[in-house]
């Protein structure tokens, strides 16, 4: 129904954004990546996906068009709905993903928030067919431990100063927080809670 929203950032939550086009507020459902792509007040195109169902109805939004396909593969596979589809979203991109899928890496993509095991297998049997082999992008290095934790310390503080706070009060919160935070998306949540007290 709509393909996309070309409008004003009103508003930028944990898990959603506010664009005003001609006088209306979309509430957009999205992934951390893209939230972490937009800030307040900027002018953005946001393509779009309406997601209708017997109780409710709401809209996820997608900062390109290539995590939009991505979340449509996600969302197909058996038992994925919506927010998980954005919850995998969040941890890791479209190009990364699609590696993961076409490798088999069922233990990474099992650490994505709401998969599990089982989840993963269905997600590479699904999927590893639909994926484009020429669109990935495959890890060069392994990532050590503290090295990971520093990426999500990274990740939680983009996100944390798009929603309004200081990049000193963003740091300060993920940077005592990240030891005990499992993922990216666990931290900004945690981080949230610590500075809102």
């Amino acid at each position: 129904m709509y393909q996309y929203i070309k409008g004003i950032v009103e508003e930028i939550n944990i898990d959603f954004i506010v664009v005003e086009c001609n006088g209306i507020g979309y509430r957009i459902n999205a992934s951390q990546n893209t939230i972490c792509q937009v800030k307040k007040n900027d002018e953005v195109k946001i393509y779009t996906k309406l997601i209708v169902r017997e109780d409710d109805m709401s809209m996820c939004g997608f900062k390109t068009q290539e995590e939009l396909k991505m979340f449509e593969l996600l969302n197909s596979v058996s038992k994925i709905g919506p927010k998980v589809a954005l919850s995998i979203l969040s941890f890791a991109e479209p190009k990364r993903l699609g590696a993961f899928i076409l490798s088999e890496d069922i233990g990474a993509l099992s650490k994505a928030p709401g998969v599990g095991k089982k989840t993963a297998e269905r997600m590479i049997l699904e999927l590893k067919d639909k994926i484009d082999k020429h669109n990935v992008e495959f890890e060069q290095t392994l990532l050590t431990s503290s090295n990971k934790n520093i990426l999500e310390a990274d990740e939680a503080v983009q996100a944390l100063v798009s929603l309004g706070y200081s990049l000193a009060e963003a740091k300060e919160a993920a940077s005592k927080l990240k030891k005990e935070c499992t993922d990216t998306e666990e931290l900004i949540k945690k981080s949230l809670m610590y500075l809102m007290k």
